[in-house]
C-alpha cells in the first residue's frame, strides 16, 4: 500500500543491466554469478543519466513501469509477487525535477515520509541518516515505517530505507522496504539492520551515458560512491 504513495510524487525507457564487476560473462543469471563469489550491481539508464547500485541477493524484478516523466522498478524476493511480498528494492527516477530550486533531496525525502505520516498518523516514524554527497551528487537517507500500514486490511507493519539523490538534470531514489509484524507503537528505529542495508547497497553513482555505448555501459564500472 504504502509503495503506491511514492508514485505521484516521483519519477526513460530502462535496460537493467547486472554484471560482475571483474568483467567476468554472465552465465545462468545473477544467482549463479554470486555462487561463483561475483559482486552483483545494476547499472540503468534512466532518462539523462545511468544509476548504479549493488543489487541484493535474492531479489527478482516484478514490476516495472516506464512514462515520460516517472519510472519505477519494482524488486522482491525470489517465491513473493507484487501483492505479497516482505522485502521490496524500488528503484525510480523524475525526469528534469532537478530544476526546481525548491527541492533537494531531503526535502523529497520529507514528502515521502509526509505521505507515510498521513496514512499512519499514530504509528508513524521516521528517522534521517543525514546529507552526504555520492560523487558529486547531493543524496539524503532516512528510514521511514508505519507500525500498521494498511489500516482495515491486513494487518502489517511497513519500513522503507531511502536513499534520494539529485542528478544533474533529474532525481532518483533507491528504496529498500520490509513489512513485518503490525504495531500499535512507532517502530524503533534499528539502527544495525538499516544501516547495514544501506551499505550493501553502496557504491551507489550516476554517471553520464555516452552516445553509442552499449551495455554493461563500461564507463560507469568501478570506482566508490560515485567516483569512476
Amino acid at each position: 500500500m504504502l509503495r503506491k504513495l511514492l508514485l505521484p510524487t516521483l519519477f526513460a525507457i530502462l535496460c537493467p543491466i547486472a554484471y560482475a564487476v571483474d568483467g567476468a560473462p554472465q552465465k545462468d543469471g545473477i544467482e549463479a554469478l554470486r555462487e561463483q563469489g561475483y559482486s552483483i550491481r545494476t547499472i540503468s539508464p534512466i532518462f539523462s543519466q545511468l544509476v548504479a547500485f549493488s543489487f541484493p541477493k535474492g531479489f527478482t524484478t516484478v514490476f516495472e513501469d516506464a512514462k515520460a516523466t516517472q519510472y519505477i522498478r519494482e524488486s522482491v524476493l525470489a517465491g513473493e509477487n507484487i501483492q505479497k511480498w516482505s522485502q521490496m528494492v524500488t528503484i525510480t527516477g523524475a525526469k528534469g525535477l532537478a530544476a526546481n530550486p525548491n527541492i533537494t533531496p531531503q526535502a523529497l525525502a520529507n514528502r515521502l515520509a509526509g505521505g507515510f505520516k498521513n496514512a499512519c498518523p499514530t504509528s508513524f516514524s521516521a528517522t534521517g541518516l543525514g546529507v552526504f554527497k555520492l560523487g558529486a551528487n547531493d543524496a539524503f537517507g532516512a528510514v521511514i515505517s508505519c507500525g500498521v500500514a494498511k489500516p482495515g486490511g491486513d494487518l502489517y507493519s511497513e519500513s522503507t530505507l531511502v536513499v534520494v539523490i539529485k542528478g544533474e538534470n533529474d532525481y532518483y531514489t533507491i528504496q529498500w522496504a520490509e513489512r513485518a509484524e503490525a504495531s500499535t507503537a512507532p517502530i524503533k528505529f534499528d539502527e544495525a539492520k538499516w544501516k547495514g542495508r544501506f551499505r550493501r547497497l553502496m557504491p551507489i553513482k550516476l554517471c553520464p551515458i555516452v552516445p553509442g555505448e552499449p551495455a554493461p555501459y563500461p564507463s560507469c564500472v568501478g570506482g566508490v560512491n560515485g567516483q569512476a
